[in-house]
């Protein structure tokens, strides 16, 4: 690192219960630097990437975001996973105004001139999913998350989807964050009980892998009622037996087993750098891209005064691994894909459905209907 390097920070946990999701985004996040330093940098001048391990604590995320903007002299910063990180760090940001970029799926409902959103938020994903939950295996959902904000307002938001199409929320259940094997007893308790259509999970971290082996070992069949997730992602299921995660469906903008030549090109990359079985999940791919995205409008910009990054972020475009993607200028979050994969025996995320175009990002979730949300913009088309 040298006194002309364009300095980044980056605050993803490696320890922790969420480590292997935030381990990916982090991998993600040094592969584009590096990709970017070996094209010659931005304006000749190379990424240095200053890298902390919050561990999960939302206080210590925002204890060293503070060490970033104040004592390190870094404007922007890459990172955060869930929600609590992000609300406990976007204040320093906006007091320090500096920018925020969040590569995280999450509930919405949040708007900040100093973030940029490359994650999908609700409209983006639990639209999509909730169609095909009700269309293939039908409309009494049971939920199940880990008690922090976002499982809230996303089953929120998925009770308000499936009250529309005249289903029913059989029960709503949370577990502590860093969850154990017996927090789980009564959620099985209640799957044997109530006998719901579908299980709807956003555990996230070490807990869902201890959900997915309770599922399995009580004799639930995901054949017919699987766990639907979008917190279950190749990192979680890569610390699963096989025949623990076959079945069970994902919604994300991106899976590792996306057969476009620009996702095969990032995936191998990735594995090539970080190791063959090194998970590539969509927050990573979101990781990935943002530092993309934010080189470009440095480019654009010439400098890196937020401010100016800002204006050139507005409306650009860049070709991702999971397709081309716009930042929204209107309220700062990324047009995006959707796509539900199934896990198969080998641990893997079959395809099977994904959306015709990218979807405009709708944080506030303010479109008029159900029947709207399944409307033009979101058909989905079935794949094999």
């Amino acid at each position: 690192m040298t006194n002309d390097d364009w300095r980044i920070g980056a605050l993803f946990s490696r320890s922790g219960v969420t480590a292997a999701a935030e381990t990916a985004e982090a991998n993600a996040t040094l592969l584009a630097s590096e990709e970017i330093n070996s094209a010659g940098g931005v304006l000749g001048r190379q990424f240095a990437p200053v890298f902390y391990d919050p561990a999960c604590s939302a206080e210590r995320y925002r204890e060293l975001a503070v060490r970033l903007l104040a004592e390190d002299g870094i404007k922007v910063i890459f990172g955060c996973y869930m929600s609590s990180a992000r609300k406990a760090v976007l204040p320093e940001i906006e007091a320090h105004r500096g920018l925020l970029f969040y590569p995280t799926f999450y509930e919405g409902f949040e708007y900040s001139t100093r973030c940029f959103y490359t994650g999908s938020s609700s409209n983006q994903n639990a639209v999509q999913l909730a169609q095909y939950l009700i269309e293939n295996y039908g409309k009494r959902f049971l939920l199940i998350g880990s008690n922090y904000v976002f499982p809230y307002e996303y089953n929120r938001v998925v009770a308000d989807l499936v009250t529309r199409a005249h289903g029913r929320i059989v029960d709503e259940i949370y577990v502590p964050v860093e969850a154990a094997r017996h927090d789980f007893d009564h959620v099985v308790k209640q799957i044997r009980k109530l006998k719901p259509d579908i299980v709807v999970s956003t555990v996230v971290g070490t807990g869902a892998v201890l959900l997915y082996e309770a599922y399995k070992e009580a004799g639930f069949d995901a054949t017919t009622m699987p766990i639907a997730s979008l917190t279950t992602t190749e990192a979680e299921v890569a610390e699963m037996l096989p025949e623990v995660a076959a079945g069970h469906l994902t919604s994300a903008s991106f899976f590792e087993t996306l057969a476009t030549p620009q996702a095969q090109r990032f995936v191998a990359a990735y594995k090539s750098r970080f190791g063959a079985s090194a998970p590539v999940t969509a927050s990573a791919e979101a990781a990935y891209f943002q530092v993309h995205l934010y080189a470009k409008a440095l480019e654009l910009a010439g400098k890196d005064e937020p401010e100016a990054i800002a204006r050139q972020l507005a409306g650009l475009e860049f070709e991702a691994p999971q397709g081309r993607v716009r930042v929204d200028p209107d309220n700062h979050h990324t047009e995006l894909w959707s796509r539900i994969g199934r896990i198969n025996s080998q641990g893997k995320f079959d395809i099977v459905w994904q959306s015709e175009t990218r979807i405009r990002p709708d944080p506030y979730f303010v479109t008029a209907s159900y029947d709207d949300w399944l409307g033009a913009q979101h058909q989905l088309k079935r794949q094999g």
